[in-house]
């Protein structure tokens, strides 16, 4: 017979995109009292026979229907209060994914699912608020020391478009001719030899990730 006093264990999702040079976060709205109304981020109790990072690729399909992005564990959230219905463990996961294609939608279990911006919260159900700033600043140092930003931009793309990324979660601008040297000289992307097309500007040479996988390099 199970013991209903033992801890369950969950899983959270915190997905990151960038939306007019903004980080953004996605979020669902609880119906289940006592969060009724307020936003959280998606998660559950995960399966019988199923790993955290399984639950946590399982949400991340389920909410946008991504399959092809980075997803990184965050880390344990076990405060003993942290659900007013019982004892939760959770670990939280992060996952970053391009805006361009992602169609958002929800299960049943939700009242409403949206993007928002990561600096301008709504009141999050739970310890969220607290998931959300360590998520941020995970985000910020890995951008440094690796190259996870292709997991937010499409295959093919204009350096405008990973540079403005860098800076959205930077929260600073950087010096374009410096910082596009030296992703060059790094060979983390590379020419496709097309072009930005249907556009009234010049059209823009497009790149590619020489590696759409996670690695460590000295990017900032």
């Amino acid at each position: 017979m199970a013991d209903d006093s033992l801890p369950r264990v969950a899983t959270d999702a915190v997905i990151f995109t960038v939306i007019g040079g903004t980080p953004h976060v996605l979020l669902v709205q609880m119906k289940k009292k006592p969060f009724a109304g307020r936003w959280a981020f998606p998660g559950g109790v995960i399966g019988a026979r199923e790993t955290t990072e399984a639950a946590a690729r399982r949400i991340l399909r389920t909410q946008t229907g991504v399959t092809d992005a980075y997803l990184e564990q965050l880390g344990t959230f076990d405060a003993v209060d942290r659900d007013p219905l019982g004892r939760v463990v959770t670990v939280a996961w992060f996952a970053l994914v391009p805006a361009a294609g992602v169609a958002l939608k929800t299960t049943d279990r939700y009242a409403d699912v949206r993007w928002w911006p990561a600096s301008r919260l709504p009141p999050l159900a739970y310890d969220h608020r607290a998931m959300a700033r360590a998520a941020l600043a995970r985000v910020r140092a890995k951008l440094g020391y690796s190259n996870v930003a292709w997991s937010l931009l499409p295959k093919a793309f204009p350096l405008s478009d990973l540079q403005a990324a860098y800076e959205a979660f930077l929260g600073q601008a950087l010096d374009k001719r410096n910082f596009l040297r030296k992703l060059l000289a790094l060979g983390l992307v590379v020419p496709t030899g097309r072009r930005t097309a249907g556009c009234a500007h010049r059209p823009a040479a497009l790149y590619r990730f020489a590696k759409r996988a996670p690695a460590f390099v000295d990017v900032l």
